[in-house]
């Protein structure tokens, strides 16, 4: 069995799950809890973060980036990289997107600060991180809701990795109760497309010890 190293609230390793459950590739899931420095683990990635994934033939990928790379070539018959190359271009440059400029200015200021800290044994919450984590997300959704108005996905016509990638970055501050849907009508209901897919079901039914998701969290429906 394919394992895939991941903690649950790490939006990278939940873009690997979304992607990995939307080719139908069967995998198990290991919790890896990096702050505890598991020697045994760093054998495994040297640079001690999650996601890893650890095919059946013993090949070990580390890094979301890579990973992604991996799973498009050893599993191209469902393709999530677009059909063109102004296609791909425009997939590469949103999951980017997401996973730098995003997770640098909205996920490591609120999620970061809100929960991974405590557990790495920092100090407690940044006010300043925060208010800048919530002014920025505003212009984030902003964005989103621009493409999603001009377009079926936010690359284009077809479902992408960038979907996937923005889509583990929300829902993750989702479950820390970080987005108002309300004010974003057009973004929910992008989200709640990708939402209701089933490669989507076994994140619904995460759950962390210690964080208690909002009611609407699982709820197809909101």
């Amino acid at each position: 069995m394919r394992i895939l190293y991941h903690l649950p609230l790490c939006p990278f390793s939940r873009k690997i799950r979304l992607i990995m459950a939307e080719k139908r590739l069967s995998f198990e899931l290991m919790t890896e809890t990096v702050w505890k420095r598991r020697p045994e683990f760093f054998e495994i990635n040297p640079a001690g973060m999650v996601p890893v994934l650890v095919e059946e033939t013993g090949l070990t990928i580390p890094d979301s980036y890579a990973i992604c790379e991996y799973l498009e070539e050893a599993y191209p018959d469902t393709s999530l990289m677009g059909r063109t190359l102004a296609e791909r271009v425009e997939v590469r440059r949103l999951t980017a997107w997401f996973d730098d400029k995003f997770n640098r200015e909205v996920t490591n200021n609120l999620l970061y600060e809100k929960t991974f800290k405590r557990f790495f044994g920092n100090n407690n919450p940044n006010a300043q991180a925060l208010r800048e984590g919530y002014e920025n997300i505003k212009t984030h959704l902003n964005y989103i809701a621009e493409l999603t108005e001009n377009r079926v996905w936010l690359a284009g016509s077809n479902l992408s990795m960038a979907d996937f990638a923005a889509a583990a970055h929300l829902s993750s501050l989702d479950f820390i109760g970080d987005v108002n849907w309300d004010k974003n009508p057009i973004v929910k209901d992008w989200y709640a497309r990708i939402k209701s897919r089933p490669s989507f079901r076994a994140l619904l039914n995460d759950r962390v010890s210690g964080v208690v998701p909002p009611k609407h969290y699982a709820d197809l429906d909101f």
